[in-house]
């Protein structure tokens, strides 16, 4: 039995008139993510993750920001063609294990929703573990100038 571990980062500025999406799910908030997509940190986190895992490079590589086809895009979308590339290359997709990390708002209202999100895209609800986490006030996330999100994933050969 084969089994990979990957590893998935990413950020993004908090920026005004832009809709806060995390996980796909959109939490109420008076900034947003700037991104050439809808900048959904977590989805992209999990997406690396995936990729690292299949050993395809990093989320640049699938879904450039060069490319006006991805201006807007939904991550949650980016996330299923990802997920659907792992099973074509043999691997399902074990256990997520991600990480927020944010001072405002607070996630834990939100956790379930993002996790039926993540769900319909093709991860099993109970193989999702989300958390949120300070930075107790330190560098660009603890200054709420942004939000980050990490992430690790285990496929396992189909």
């Amino acid at each position: 039995m084969t089994m990979r571990i990957g590893i998935g980062y990413d950020s993004h500025r908090l920026v005004p008139d832009r809709k806060l999406i995390l996980g796909g799910t959109e939490i109420p908030f008076e900034k947003g993510l700037a991104g050439h997509s809808d900048a959904d940190v977590l989805s992209h986190a999990i997406i690396d993750a995936i990729i690292g895992a299949l050993g395809e490079g990093d989320i640049g590589r699938h879904f450039p920001d060069t490319d006006s086809k991805w201006k807007d895009a939904s991550s949650i979308m980016l996330l299923e063609s990802i997920i659907k590339m792992a099973a074509n290359k043999g691997f399902s997709i074990e256990w997520v294990d991600a990480v927020v990390i944010l001072e405002k708002p607070k996630l834990l209202p939100h956790i379930a929703s993002i996790k039926t999100n993540i769900a319909r895209a093709g991860i099993p609800a109970d193989c999702i573990n989300i958390k949120a986490k300070t930075n107790e006030g330190m560098g660009f996330t603890g200054r709420g100038e942004g939000i980050a999100a990490q992430a690790v994933c285990t496929l396992k050969a189909i």
